[in-house]
């Protein structure tokens, strides 16, 4: 096919907005194409040259290259076309009115096919090194110069990623299924085989090779992101039992979701948006490597950047310091992540897309090496709302977002692409945002490891009980000390060492040092949940629940306060209360 033939398509895709006009539209032009040809056109109408996922370079050039280019073709001044793109307001047509008006015709001019103007993209793209932007310019001239004005509108588009055809993948789905089956009826299998590979040019390609047949065969390929299940949302755990029945409830975790691809020695990491982001974690490439214990699999989990001292859960924007080209090394020391895996997609040369859940997670069990940074993630199996819901506070004690309840029934296949009642998130109905500070009285202390090893690492804080005069837990403390102050603490409070809990203390969790309650800090928090594993305003809320500090982080020593004036139970609960009806009064708002 000659490109200008694929132009004469995407002028009549300009042309209109209905989707079924594009679907008629794609049909004719996909009938049009040969085989051997098919994949080129998708990626090239995708704006593209290959799927995000390969990690093979795009083109990328700026438009004042592009502009350069253009000025070399047409021999018109640089003032000229930049006014054209100043008037016109778009690269493309700036390029069309260009060769409208061009002034050189000493190349010699023939009909470039689409095949060799993708070749000639792909050339663009691998340039690179000292003088690559003027290598691309003069490729981009030597294209342009075979096609037509109206043409150059749209390979001036295609490389600076701007080919505007308002086509969705969907749509292109829709027309392979009606140029080369007959009619739509095919679209679900050819979904299912986009979903599964990632790869449209691919999917069209075995369809237009070996039909249907072809497509229905097609298989999940180490190397080639799946897309990612997604789960519907709920409100409380009856809800959920009601509609799942018996589940698989999951941590659910504020890290970033991973397709971990093993082929022997290889391994490859997708993103959920299905980029190749290898080179953000070679650490978890190593662990792969180590802890994976077939040759070839795909798993998927959550990677969780991790405090080295406290070993608490960071949050997200914390991992996102990890989401970088250079200094890959010093991120991956100062923030150490764990990987929490939930599912396996692919083993020992079988897919395992098509299996029930509970066979998936077995299976990942079994493929697996664990230690504390990569393991699989908490979960219970339960058909019990209670029992849910006691998860689901611990969960959020522990620094997670809630609960993924999981269909453990026969037909929870692995639905990629979609988002499946088969999983459902479980919200967190009552979160409270966290605005003040409080003043906690220390009375435990936690061994520090890494840089913290020979101090304390994190500190185990409460607030008073006036009416029974005992001091109740409300979170761990491992955030916000400087060096400074972890040097001091041992010796801080060396004198307030006490054997064994202190009577005056109510506590679910054991500390590796116990003392007097005597010392106060200042602590600010992120948000104020209910735990099963604090004791302050126990049964207060909810009944097994405790009121707790998410992500607390230390702000000061409170040396001015004695421990019987730091917060008492009665402020934590009011605030608590206040705070949920702010929240409850701004969703109102929302809907």
């Amino acid at each position: 096919m000659l490109y200008d033939r694929l132009v004469d398509y995407y002028v009549q895709l300009e042309g209109t907005t209905k989707r079924l006009e594009m679907t008629d539209i794609l049909s004719n032009l996909f009938k049009e194409s040969n085989p051997d040809e098919i994949a080129e056109i998708i990626y090239l109408t995708q704006g593209k040259i290959h799927p995000d996922w390969t990690g093979e370079p795009e083109i990328g050039m700026a438009e004042k290259s592009v502009i350069e280019s253009i000025v070399k073709a047409t021999g018109l001044k640089k003032s000229d076309v930049d006014n054209f793109v100043s008037t016109l307001g778009d690269i493309g047509h700036a390029a069309e009115e260009a060769f409208k008006q061009k002034k050189i015709t000493g190349f010699s001019f023939k009909k470039v096919t689409v095949t060799e103007i993708y070749a000639g993209l792909d050339s663009i793209a691998k340039e690179s090194g000292t003088g690559s932007s003027q290598r691309k310019s003069d490729r981009l001239v030597k294209l342009m110069v075979n096609v037509s004005p109206v043409s150059a509108r749209y390979l001036a588009r295609t490389v600076v990623g701007a080919l505007r055809l308002g086509v969705g993948d969907m749509t292109i789905l829709d027309a392979l299924s009606l140029a080369l089956t007959g009619s739509k009826e095919s679209r679900e299998i050819l979904e299912r085989a986009y979903y599964n590979s990632s790869d449209l040019g691919d999917v069209a390609k075995k369809l237009a090779t070996d039909g249907i047949k072809g497509v229905q065969d097609f298989h999940v390929t180490v190397g080639k992101p799946i897309m990612a299940m997604a789960a519907q949302r709920l409100s409380t755990p009856d809800e959920i039992i009601e509609k799942l029945g018996y589940v698989s409830a999951e941590y659910k975790l504020d890290g970033e979701r991973l397709q971990i691809h093993k082929n022997a020695n290889k391994i490859q990491i997708f993103s959920r948006r299905l980029e190749n982001i290898t080179y953000m974690y070679p650490d978890v490439v190593g662990m792969a490597l180590s802890h994976v214990r077939v040759n070839s699999a795909i798993i998927e989990g959550e990677v969780v950047a991790i405090d080295s001292v406290t070993e608490e859960l960071l949050p997200f924007q914390t991992l996102m310091q990890r989401r970088r080209k250079h200094g890959i090394n010093e991120a991956m020391e100062r923030l150490p992540v764990t990987v929490f895996l939930f599912d396996c997609l692919y083993a020992d040369e079988l897919d395992y897309t098509l299996k029930p859940y509970h066979q998936r997670k077995e299976k990942l069990f079994d493929i697996i090496h664990e230690d504390e940074r990569f393991k699989r993630v908490k979960s219970i199996e339960t058909n019990d709302p209670k029992q849910l819901e006691q998860f689901f506070d611990q969960a959020i004690a522990d620094g997670t977002e809630g609960l993924v309840c999981k269909s453990l029934s026969e037909e929870s296949i692995y639905r990629a692409g979609a988002r499946s009642w088969l999983w459902v998130k479980l919200k967190r109905s009552y979160q409270s945002k966290m605005v003040d500070p409080v003043d906690l009285v220390v009375v435990g202390a936690f061994y520090g490891r890494g840089r913290r090893a020979g101090s304390y690492g994190a500190l185990l804080a409460t607030v008073y009980d006036h009416e029974e005069d005992v001091y109740k837990t409300v979170c761990k403390v491992g955030t916000g000390f400087n060096d400074e102050n972890l040097e001091k603490m041992p010796l801080m409070f060396d004198s307030l060492k006490h054997d064994g809990k202190h009577p005056r203390v109510d506590s679910l969790m054991n500390a590796d040092v116990w003392f007097v309650p005597e010392k106060v800090i200042e602590v600010l928090g992120d948000e104020l949940t209910l735990s099963p594993i604090h004791t302050a305003g126990y049964n207060s809320i909810r009944q097994g629940s405790g009121i707790a500090v998410r992500f607390p982080r230390f702000i000061r020593w409170r040396e001015d306060k004695s421990a019987e004036e730091a917060t008492e139970i009665s402020e934590l609960i009011d605030m608590y209360k206040s705070q949920l009806k702010t929240i409850e009064s701004e969703e109102k708002k929302e809907n």
